[in-house]
């Protein structure tokens, strides 16, 4: 009987040793965590627009000062303030009597000399003949044929004077040098008005039609616009509230020097504004499309960021969550573009991404 009882004491100690095996493998999996179901896509360069965004503002085509220019009291204001004007509108009366008299006092003048040229073309002539008989000296022939030429002189004058008076007379109607939006008149009816005084601006018009829209683009932006094989520069523009603005825009100036304080260059853009939908001196955001580029683009849902900057979550070959740091571009509808970080043919995680955790297993499945 004392034979057996090593063997058996030896079958329980290994029968014991297996059990705890078993169970610490058993426990070791059930500590293992569940793969996590993830959806994927698969990380490929397509050609994309070359965007740059910037914030413009509006201005008019034209903007002018209607300035009063002769002295004179302001009678009358012929327009609404506010309203669009046609090229040659009257907007403005100054009072026309004191111009009225000048220009009689100046056309009297003229006939007056008008009759002494007459007068002294005739003695010249008649002198001159006496003077070739010998009637009378030659001097007297010289000055006579000299006052016919002062009095020639003096006709030109007061045709000058004439032409001066109907000019002055004529700035006292006031008219729109453009066509445009009126502003607010600055001077009240029955103030004296001067053009030599800070009273001369009278109102103000913008031409909004076509508008023009002012911007700035960094200068590695300008040099990809200015490089751009001599295609088209696509412009569009987003108003303040979000919305598209219908009408595309086109680059109609670039600025020739980059602003030392900013780094940037001026530009500007020509819209067409039939319906005066956008006004002088709104903000717009201008989106300036300059060409293509191969670029990878992923769902804006699966950028996500933390104190270090930007990044996706990608799935390795071990089927693991690992955080990629990316340098994003710009928005392309709901996507972003990816300029670094990716390269092609990786597997982007586009849900589940808040309970990611780094080397986390995940079944991965492709997006359909």
């Amino acid at each position: 009987m004392n034979r057996f009882l090593p063997l058996l004491f030896c079958m329980i100690v290994v029968a014991c040793s297996e059990g705890d095996a078993s169970q610490k493998k058993a426990d070791t999996k059930a500590a293992a965590p569940a793969a996590l179901p993830v959806t994927v896509i698969e990380a490929r360069p397509r050609e994309v627009p070359v965007t740059f965004d910037a914030v413009g503002r509006t201005e008019g085509s034209r903007e002018v000062q209607v300035r009063a220019r002769v002295a004179g009291i302001l009678e009358k204001q012929l327009y609404t303030e506010g309203d669009s004007v046609k090229a040659g509108q009257v907007l403005f009366q100054i009072e026309r009597a004191p111009f009225e008299i000048e220009l009689a006092q100046a056309r009297g003048t003229l006939a007056l000399e008008v009759s002494r040229q007459e007068l002294a073309a005739k003695e010249s002539e008649r002198l001159k003949g006496l003077a070739d008989r010998r009637a009378i000296s030659q001097k007297e022939a010289d000055q006579a044929l000299s006052a016919a030429s002062q009095s020639v002189a003096a006709v030109q004058v007061a045709r000058a004077r004439v032409r001066q008076a109907e000019l002055n007379l004529s700035y006292t109607t006031v008219s729109a040098p453009i066509g445009g939006i009126t502003g607010r008149a600055l001077q009240s009816i029955g103030s004296l008005v001067s053009p030599t005084s800070d009273n001369a601006i009278l109102t103000t018009l913008t031409r909004a039609d076509p508008l023009w829209v002012r911007f700035s683009l960094s200068e590695p932006e300008y040099a990809r616009v200015r490089n751009n094989d001599g295609k088209e520069i696509a412009v569009t523009l987003e108003t303040a509230d979000g919305k598209p603005y219908p009408q595309p825009a086109r680059i109609n100036f670039a600025g020739s020097t980059v602003d030392a304080q900013t780094g940037t260059v001026q530009m500007r853009a020509e819209a067409p504004n039939p319906e005066l939908a956008l006004l002088p001196g709104q903000f717009v955001r201008v989106k300036v499309v300059a060409g293509t580029q191969q670029a990878i683009v992923v769902p804006q849902t699966a950028v996500m960021q933390n104190e270090g900057g930007r990044f996706v979550w990608t799935v390795t070959a071990d089927g693991k969550a690992v955080q990629r740091t990316i340098k994003a571009g710009n928005w392309l509808g709901n996507d972003w573009v990816v300029l670094e970080g990716l390269k092609p043919g990786d597997s982007v995680i586009v849900d589940n991404l808040v309970r990611l955790r780094p080397n986390a297993p995940v079944a991965a499945k492709k997006a359909s």
